[in-house]
Order: C-alpha cells, then structure tokens, then sequence
C-alpha cells in the first residue's frame, strides 16, 4: 500500500482505532465512577455478577430473617414482662393467703383478707389474658403448642412451646377470696395452690427467658453474617474510587492526544498538493 495515498489515509484509521479504544475505555471508566460499582451488570463480568446477585439474595433472605425475629423478640419481652408481673403478684398474695391461714382472725378481718386475694387473682388473670404481641398470645395457649421461629436465610428453625398459665396458674389460686384457714394452709405449701403456681410461674420465667436469650443471640450472630456478606460483596463488585479518579484523567489526556493525532493524520493528504505545484 502506498503510504502517499489519497485513498486510503493508514495514519487516520490507526489514530481513529486508538481514539475509539479510549473512548471505550473511558466510558467503562466514568460508568464505574457514577455507579460506584467495578461489577455493575452482567456485561461487566458475567460470573462476577452472578455470585454478587446470589450474595445481595442471601442478605436479603437474612435481613427478613431478622426482621421475622425482632418480632418474636418483642412477644417474648411481653410474655416475660407478663410473667414477672404475676410473680410479683403471687408473692403478695402468699402474704395475703398467710393472714388468712391464721385461725385468730375475725369474720370481718376474714372478709376483707378474701377480697385482697380475688383482686390480686383478678391481676393474675389479667396479666395471663393482656400478654399479647401482634393478636398472638403465647401465655394463655390451652394447647400449648409449639412456636416454629425462622432463624435464618436458608430457612433453618427454632422452636419452643407455648403455656396455657390460665390452668396452670390462674386456675390453681382463682378460689382464694373463698379460702377459709385450713384451705389457706394447704395452698401455701410446696404442692399447695399458692407453691404451685409460684413454682410454675418461676419455672416458665426461666424457659422464656432462655427462649429470649436465644432470639437476641440469633439477632447477634445475622448481624455479623451480613456485615461478612457484605464486605465479601463489596470486595467482588465495589470500584477502587482513587484509582479509577487517576485513570478517568489519564484517559481524558489520551483522548486529547488522539483527537489531536486524527486531526494531524487527516492533514497529511493535503501535503500531496505540494507535489503538483509548479
């Protein structure tokens, strides 16, 4: 090929392949700044891409997974507040049941004894019937069923029991406003009425606090699992800002340089006219 041809300009095409390859380069470069991304799509890197949008689907499963569990920490805390409360409220009435096992008393005294006991039961029963968190109540369950908690992303559960505390407690103490001195007697021993429900009362504050304690654990360990999942994301698909900033300059020059360069080779034919001058 003749390098001193009107036809064909080899100086220009190569300037113009360079000039495209910068612009393409400095287009990837700008949609890396403006997204933030080195792996926005799939034309970027297909396999990258695939393994972030799996990863964004397992944060997205573990962060619903803990929002599902935020929920069952807030019925836990009402069951627990409810069960706190009626064991403070069986305390005073062992203290009311007590005056009531005492034979000396009057008819008057008696009465008046009763009626502290039907309005602390009454409490009692209010506590049991009031523990709900979102329509569901897990205190006053007859069945006592089993709760299935999701725990995680991939779909894994914990499960715990429900307590029926209407039969279980309430029931045990509802007849102390009818308790005569040997009724009042019996109920405070450790099988008795009163020993009973204290009993069951501290034995589901210690299952339901575990419950609890387990759900915040849970809670604890998602969190560190998608800060994880996050950095590995951030890792495969985040853009370095400085070193793509130095690069975005570096291309702008080049590209400078190149549309000066095509300009200087599309010249270059005019150069010929010289030869025909006389």
């Amino acid at each position: 090929m003749p390098l001193n041809s009107v036809n064909t300009n080899v100086g220009a095409m190569v300037a113009l392949q360079s000039l495209n390859r910068t612009a393409d380069e400095l287009s990837a470069t700008q949609k890396r700044i403006s997204t933030g991304y080195r792996v926005a799509d799939a034309r970027d890197d297909g396999a990258a891409y695939a393994v972030a949008e799996r990863i964004r689907g397992d944060m997205a499963a573990t962060n619903s997974a803990n929002q599902q569990l935020g929920g069952v920490k807030g019925l836990l805390e009402v069951t627990n507040s409810a069960l706190q409360n009626v064991s403070t409220t069986l305390q005073k009435l062992k203290e009311i049941t007590v005056k009531l096992a005492d034979g000396t008393i009057t008819a008057e005294q008696r009465t008046q004894y009763q009626s502290q006991a039907k309005q602390l039961t009454n409490n009692v029963q209010a506590f049991i019937q009031d523990a709900s968190y979102n329509g569901l109540n897990i205190l006053d369950d007859a069945s006592a069923t089993a709760v299935r908690v999701i725990t995680s992303g991939s779909g894994t559960y914990y499960s715990f029991s429900s307590y029926s505390a209407q039969a279980q407690v309430f029931n045990a103490v509802s007849g102390a406003d009818t308790w005569t001195a040997g009724d009042a007697a019996a109920a405070l021993t450790a099988t008795g009425a009163v020993g009973a429900a204290i009993t069951n009362t501290l034995t589901q504050l210690n299952n339901f606090g575990s419950y609890a304690n387990y759900i915040d654990n849970q809670i604890t360990y998602n969190k560190s699992i998608l800060d994880a999942q996050e950095s590995g994301l951030g890792a495969l698909v985040d853009t370095d800002m400085a070193k793509e900033s130095a690069r975005l300059q570096a291309l702008q020059i080049r590209q400078q340089l190149g549309t000066q360069a095509l300009g200087i080779a599309n010249q270059a034919p005019q150069s010929l006219l010289s030869l025909f001058k006389g």
